[in-house]
């Protein structure tokens, strides 16, 4: 059963790239709300913002969103919200999502897929999704994570390098990671807990310190296309030009 899920959205006031991002105007409404509004939809039991920022709070209490300030001291949302599993001293059983603050269209069946995935596979600490990787430029791009899996969907590693190496020169295919996870919330704050292992810290990807400690992740192909994460003004302003678009907003 799923319907007690918990999603949470780390919102982090000082990005580097786009400082002060979850409180960029889109349409009318601070992105944050935009990622609230699409996460409420997807079925979850709460639906919780964790930041470490007052101004992110004032713009939570003016559209009513469930939000808990959290440390400043945190590297990752994983962290941030493996906080909150402490502060509510939630089961180890229960399936925590991260949703990224980023990520206005955020779709809410995939969210929920998320954590069925998780619901349905005891064995596994991590669920997670994938799509397929078409592009060769985006097969080299470090910026899109790879991900390879065994045949029963096990994840074996992720990597920001072009995997599986081409080795006689056609393109393999390929899985590109979508930075949706469910947690257990036993495991999240294990992995929390936990120092960065050296995998973790020549790729910078978090996920890889799950693996080092033996924690199994699950991936399943995405049933919608990932949304756009706004990253840049560049990707800000074509998430606006999209929304302002609409017949009209979301409740």
């Amino acid at each position: 059963m799923t319907e007690g899920f918990i999603v949470v959205i780390p919102a982090r006031y000082a990005s580097t790239r786009l400082p002060g991002k979850p409180l960029k105007d889109i349409a009318g409404k601070p992105m944050i709300e935009w990622v609230y509004r699409q996460a409420q939809k997807c079925g979850a039991g709460e639906v919780i913002i964790a930041t470490d920022d007052e101004r992110i709070v004032a713009a939570c209490g003016a559209f009513e969103g469930r939000v808990e300030m959290t440390s400043t001291e945190h590297a990752s949302g994983t962290d941030r919200i493996a906080e909150l599993a402490r502060r509510f001293d939630w089961d180890d059983q229960q399936i925590v999502v991260n949703v990224q603050g980023d990520e206005p269209l955020i779709s809410p069946v995939c969210i929920a897929q998320t954590a069925r995935l998780l619901a349905w596979r005891p064995q596994a600490a991590i669920a997670t999704l994938v799509t397929p990787l078409d592009s060769e430029a985006e097969f080299r791009d470090p910026n899109i994570v790879k991900v390879v899996t065994d045949k029963d969907g096990w994840a074996l590693y992720f990597s920001r390098a072009p995997i599986p190496w081409p080795r006689d020169g056609a393109m393999p295919a390929v899985m590109r990671h979508i930075g949706l996870y469910a947690y257990r919330a036993g495991s999240l704050r294990a992995i929390s807990d936990a120092a960065p292992c050296a995998l973790e810290e020549v790729e910078r990807l978090e996920q890889l310190r799950a693996l080092w400690l033996g924690h199994r992740i699950i991936v399943g192909k995405a049933a919608e296309p990932p949304a756009p994460a706004v990253d840049t003004d560049e990707d800000l302003a074509k998430v606006r030009r999209y929304l302002e678009q609409m017949p009209r907003a979301p409740a």
